[in-house]
């Protein structure tokens, strides 16, 4: 195949924090709602069952049995209803409303814990009131036990979980009170994750927090943001990244990008080919290694040239863990765009399906960020004017 040169494309220059915010928050959960129907199967499985790649909002895999078919039951994945990336994106953006500054670990502890056990909520798959930890996986529910029943460190309670993307799907808002400040978007998330998980799965919480402060900053492009992520990303991860992008760069259409993508991950990947049945190593600890889905993400925003459509699509057809990739597609789409760059039959779609209201979160947010940079602010001249006196400057 011959490579094609990607024209870089400039977001656009008027697009402010909100409008970022919003395409951000809204991105991902559209595009987690897009994933949720055919995660877990194989690009060929899907175009199978749909009868050619999925280009819009599909209903239940197996239909009417939702229900009860294995292995997807009891949950309603599909019809719009998003799944439990965006439930913790949400949940943590709670926490910053709460707080009103940047988080910790500890503030993962005393809000997001107490969120997740105490407080009933729609879930959209469930289609009932619930609480939000009877829905989470067991790698977030790891959070509840560790921190409320072993009642562990918040700094130190992610170790012995899992290594999956369980921590780095739910840290868009990270990036987003960080905008335009890849380093401390990174930094906050580490420390953050760090109550979640360790090793290969918290670094990749902090990469793509930082992709995402990347991408609201000003005449960002995709390759700007995939640059940003490398110049902070360590070990595996970052080897997984350089190794997706090289492949990337040669497609313009992630029909062909598809197998490309996936052999290109799948050195790091420790999951294996058979998404279903992981292997022996999968999700431990390791240097060498890397969550798929923030590679894949990062590749597909590539890919697509940042287009939301065609990014969130790629990642939806991409399968595997495809609502994950899709909702830090949509989030970095969305941060690249703003929320008109998304479909709006298909926000639509997903806000009532999923009885939602995805606009007040963002704009929620928004006030936050806009009050922890005033706040920044003032905490950098106090240090410029107390390090100009000790150099003797003043």
């Amino acid at each position: 195949m011959t490579p094609t040169t990607i024209v870089p494309r400039t977001s656009p220059p008027t697009l402010g924090l909100d409008e970022r915010i919003t395409g951000a928050l809204i991105g991902a959960a559209v595009g987690d709602a897009l994933g949720g129907p055919v995660e877990g199967w194989s690009p060929e499985q899907i175009a199978e069952r749909h009868g050619g790649r999925v280009r819009g909002i599909v209903g239940p895999w197996h239909g009417d049995d939702w229900r009860t078919a294995r292995p997807i039951a009891p949950y309603h994945k599909g019809d719009g209803h998003v799944t439990d990336d965006t439930l913790m994106t949400h949940a943590l953006i709670r926490v910053y409303t709460g707080v009103r500054d940047h988080l910790d670990a500890y503030d993962i502890a005393g809000h997001l814990v107490p969120d997740l056990m105490s407080r009933p909520r729609w879930i959209p798959e469930l289609e009932a009131e619930a609480l939000p930890l009877q829905r989470i996986f067991l790698a977030e529910k790891w959070i509840v036990a560790r921190l409320h029943y072993g009642h562990a460190d918040p700094r130190e309670a992610g170790s012995g979980n899992i290594v999956n993307c369980g921590a780095a799907m739910y840290m868009a808002p990270v990036g987003l009170v960080n905008a335009a400040h890849p380093e401390a978007a990174y930094a906050e998330a580490l420390e953050i994750a760090g109550a979640h998980q360790s090793s290969y799965g918290r670094e990749a919480a902090g990469v793509f927090a930082a992709a995402v402060a990347a991408a609201c900053a000003p005449g960002a492009t995709p390759a700007s943001v995939v640059t940003a992520a490398l110049a902070l990303a360590k070990d595996g991860t970052r080897s997984a990244i350089e190794a997706v992008r090289e492949v990337a760069v040669r497609h313009s259409d992630f029909e062909s990008a598809l197998a490309p993508l996936r052999a290109a991950v799948a050195p790091f990947d420790t999951v294996g080919p058979d998404y279903r049945a992981p292997s022996l190593g999968a999700r431990r600890p390791s240097r060498l290694h890397s969550i798929e889905e923030l590679p894949i993400a990062l590749g597909m925003l590539l890919v697509g040239d940042g287009d939301y459509r065609r990014t969130v699509l790629g990642s939806v057809n991409y399968g595997r863990d495809c609502d994950s990739i899709a909702t830090m597609g949509g989030a970095l789409a969305g941060a690249l765009n703003g929320a008109a760059a998304i479909p709006a039959d298909w926000s639509k779609t997903v806000a009532e399906a999923s009885r939602l209201d995805l606009h007040t979160p963002a704009r929620e947010l928004a006030e936050v960020a806009r009050e922890i940079f005033v706040r920044d602010t003032a905490r950098r001249r106090a240090h410029e004017s107390a390090f100009a006196a000790l150099a003797g400057e003043r």
